[in-house]
């Protein structure tokens, strides 16, 4: 992987990546440069096949504050006397840009874990939303920030949120900008469970990590395949989607290595995903 992140340290361990925000002093704000190195570094995760799972953790009191401002130019600031036409497409394209940095964790082949401490904020709802799981710390809480500076949230909480919780819940939450403490967010199902404090977090996430990297990482994958895909789609598409994916993807060997293992008493073993070269999912 490449080294040298501004916002980022990553740790492998046992198939299980630790991806953690490193700008805990800057409460994690989410600068130009972190918009670039998170889809590279999830993309690079993914192309070598060795991690099953990533854990996306933070650091510092905050898991993140969100957008820094320097984002909100979008690279439109050096062309303002260019015509309205041509900055609003720029504009556009910036914020697609965007959207695709979060997209990555969802494309990727492997689970993607948050662990959130403290505020998760702004941009930082998008990010989560776009992982599998959520888990928290009780400090934690939940703000969509971008109504109290007066604008519509874009990089993806609107649109992932409303399949994740009520709703009517995300609606207001969208419409008044208020904080959603991490008990609520476990009870309305946005997280899977609190912790009491940031270490008992760490420690929990990497647990659950650890027991999805134990299973078949082409199984791992096609659940990730189906569920997002049965999201998006209708039953009887994903219905068709699932055929088609046993008749190019069963493993057979992993069946039979599982139920040996069972009976042996041991945990399974089983291959890595292949390496690919190019975009995530290319398979090249």
């Amino acid at each position: 992987m490449s080294d040298g992140y501004t916002c980022f340290e990553t740790k492998m361990d046992g198939g299980v990546a630790t991806v953690t925000l490193s700008r805990g002093d800057q409460l994690n704000t989410m600068i130009p440069a972190f918009w670039d190195e998170l889809p590279v570094l999830v993309r690079e995760l993914d192309a070598t096949g060795e991690a099953r799972v990533v854990v996306l953790a933070s650091t510092g009191r905050h898991f993140s504050a969100g957008m820094d401002l320097a984002v909100f130019d979008g690279g439109n600031r050096p062309h303002k006397e260019a015509p309205q036409g041509h900055v609003r497409a720029n504009m556009r394209s910036n914020v697609l840009h965007l959207q695709e940095t979060f997209s990555a964790l969802e494309k990727a082949r492997m689970p993607v874990l948050a662990a959130i401490q403290g505020g998760c904020i702004g941009g930082a709802v998008d990010m989560v939303t776009a992982c599998d799981m959520r888990y928290a710390s009780e400090d934690a809480f939940f703000c969509i920030q971008e109504i109290n500076i007066g604008m519509t949230a874009d990089v993806g909480t609107l649109q992932r949120l409303p399949k994740l919780i009520p709703e009517g819940v995300c609606r207001e939450l969208a419409y008044t900008g208020r904080r959603m403490p991490a008990a609520e967010a476990k009870a309305v199902g946005l997280v899977n469970e609190v912790f009491a404090d940031h270490e008992a977090l760490l420690t929990g996430v990497q647990e659950v990590a650890r027991t999805i990297a134990a299973k078949p990482p082409l199984a791992v994958y096609g659940s990730k395949e189906m569920i997002t895909y049965s999201r998006d789609h209708s039953t009887a598409d994903s219905l068709e989607h699932i055929a088609t994916w046993q008749a190019g993807m069963y493993q057979v060997s992993d069946m039979a290595e599982s139920f040996t293992a069972k009976a042996e008493g041991r945990e399974g073993e089983f291959d890595d995903l292949l390496p690919f070269r190019g975009g995530v999912g290319n398979g090249v």
